[in-house]
Order: C-alpha cells, then sequence, then structure tokens
C-alpha cells in the first residue's frame, strides 16, 4: 500500500513549507511535556522528585499519577533556589527555566548536583540547547502554532511510545479560527484542546504535529523574539525590578516585566490595547506563604508578549 506521501492526485493537503526539519531531531516526540514527563518517571522510578512551588499544576499530576513523593523548594528573587536540597540516591530534581532567561542558573546547579540527577525543564526555553544532565523536556506549542506535543532529550534508555496520538485534528480548530478571524473567535476551542491533553498515557506526537514543525523556519523565529525582547527592553529596562540576565537572550518565550508597584493598572490598559497577557500560575497560590517570592510574582509579574507575530514598532506605541 502506498503511504500517504506517496498517493498520486485527489484532493489537497493543507500546504506548508517544507522548512528544515525538526530542531531538536534527536528528542522522543510526545502528545505533550507532560506526558514526557510522565514516560521519565515511569522508567526512572524515583523515589521523590524535588519541585518548584512555582510551576503549573499539569507537571505535579504525572508525580502524583505515578504515585512519587514530592517536595516542593522555593527560589530567591533571582531564580535560584533558596532551600537546602538534598539529594538522596533516587531523587531527582527539577527546574524551570523560567520564561527562557534562567540558562546560567542551570549551569549553576549542574556544577552543584549530580547531573544526572537534574531534569531542566525548558517548556520557556525552546531555543535553549539540552544540557548534560538527565533529562530536558520542552514544549514546542507555547512557542509555535501547533496543536499539540512535547519532546523528551534524555541519556536514558526510553523508547518510542508504541502509539500515535490521534487526536490532534480536533485540536487544531482554534488554530485555524485564529488564522480566519479574531483571537476571541478560537479562544473556547483553545480552552477545549488544553483540556484534551490532560491525559498522561504517553503518545507518540501526531503527524500532524509533527509535519508542522518541521516546516517552521526557526532561526526566524529566534531572531524575531530576540529583537522584540530587546525593544521591550529598552523601553522598560529603567522600570522592571525583576532580577534576571536580559543580556544574550536565546529566543525567549516572554518579556517579564515587574514594576515597582502593582502591575494590575498597567495589565487592564494593555488587555484594553488587546494584549492578551498570561498569568503564571494561579493555582501556585494554595502552596505558597504570602511573603515568598514566588508570592511577589503573582501578584506583580507582567509576561509580556514577544513572539514571531508582531514587530518592534507595535511595542513602540503602546507602552
Amino acid at each position: 500500500m502506498l503511504s500517504q506521501s506517496e498517493a498520486v492526485g485527489g484532493y489537497f493537503e493543507l500546504e506548508l513549507p517544507d522548512g528544515n526539519g525538526q530542531y531538536y531531531p534527536e528528542a522522543l516526540k510526545y502528545q505533550s511535556a507532560r506526558s514526557a514527563f510522565y514516560a521519565l518517571l515511569m522508567h526512572y522510578k524515583p523515589k521523590k522528585v524535588w519541585m518548584p512551588y512555582y510551576i503549573c499544576d499539569s507537571m505535579l499530576a504525572p508525580l502524583d499519577a505515578a504515585g512519587i513523593l514530592v517536595s516542593f523548594y522555593s527560589m530567591n528573587a533571582d531564580f535560584s533556589i533558596k532551600d537546602a536540597v538534598e539529594l538522596g540516591d533516587k531523587d531527582l530534581l527539577l527546574y524551570v527555566n523560567y520564561f527562557g532567561l534562567c540558562s546560567k542558573i542551570e549551569d549553576e546547579l549542574l556544577e552543584k548536583f549530580d547531573p544526572e540527577k537534574l531534569i531542566l525543564d525548558h517548556s520557556q526555553a525552546f531555543f535553549e540547547q539540552p544540557k548534560n544532565c538527565l533529562a530536558t523536556i520542552y514544549s514546542p506549542r507555547k512557542f509555535f502554532g501547533v496543536p499539540d506535543g512535547g519532546l523528551l532529550i534524555t541519556s536514558l534508555d526510553i523508547k518510542d511510545p508504541e502509539h500515535i496520538d490521534q487526536d490532534s485534528i480536533h485540536r487544531a480548530k482554534h488554530l485555524l479560527l485564529r488564522l480566519a478571524g479574531e483571537p476571541e473567535d478560537g479562544y473556547e476551542a483553545y480552552q477545549q484542546a488544553e483540556e484534551s491533553l490532560k491525559s498522561l498515557e504517553p503518545k507518540r506526537m501526531s503527524l500532524l504535529t509533527e509535519r508542522m514543525l518541521s516546516s517552521i523556519d526557526y532561526e526566524a523565529v529566534k531572531v524575531a523574539r530576540e529583537n522584540n525582547f530587546r525593544a521591550l527592553h529598552a523601553i522598560l529596562a529603567e522600570k522592571n525590578y525583576i532580577d534576571l540576565e536580559f543580556n544574550n537572550v536565546v529566543g525567549p518565550m516572554v518579556y517579564p516585566y515587574m514594576p515597582a508597584s502593582s502591575a494590575k493598572s498597567l495589565k487592564s490598559d494593555l488587555i484594553k490595547q488587546r494584549w492578551f497577557i498570561a498569568t503564571y500560575w494561579p493555582e501556585c497560590e494554595r502552596r505558597i506563604d504570602s511573603e515568598c517570592f514566588e508570592s511577589v510574582l503573582l501578584s506583580n509579574l507582567m509576561a509580556l508578549p514577544i513572539d514571531q507575530r508582531y514587530k518592534m514598532e507595535r511595542f513602540e506605541n503602546d507602552l
């Protein structure tokens, strides 16, 4: 039987440029970052995993499903680990590269701990190359218009999932609605797509997502994000009180902005101008102390979009 790519004639498929292939061809491809994390846990079977308080619940669900103990750690204002972390023989530590700006802290952790006990979560740092550690996890859909997908790069001998995800077509509606209309048109479909990714059963990335990821001009995306980041930083640097490294950025996810006073009024003004600003992560409020740095982030952080869809002039006009 001829494969789909060998078929001749008939109706046309969605046309996509060939591109240069996958950005991380060596990665194991899953339907989501959380399912990639779950596959890693089920293979390694750690006794306990140290996790940051400041993380989404979706990355805690795999630990709960696998019956693995969790210890939480707090962060300092520079996003380094504040608490004393002691890793036992079967313990692991997961660190998030927040906003794609924490590479230096990752290097410090690799010096401090056994690299084979470190998991680096690059869900917000797609363009940061994997480091010499147990595993690096990526979430492409946070950077590109794809319906699903998660990548796992690891030194462990983990096999590809047996079954391929077949539901990506049903998760693509919001992508088409936004392309054909306004962002608000596809928001409900976007929420439904996110809800459908809660399943932790590791499945291989869908053929649709894999094909879409192969068509992207990654270098152009990376450069656009870096240029937009620098444009925002030129405007906001003197008013930004977040303590992160803003030089030598590598395709960052957002521009993290923290003003001296409450960000609520500025955020409200930008929303009126149809800036859709994500809030990370309100669900972690129930597990943090009101005096900690994570609480400050929940109240004051503004994650300003700087992605490849925009030109620098938009930021100069609105801010």
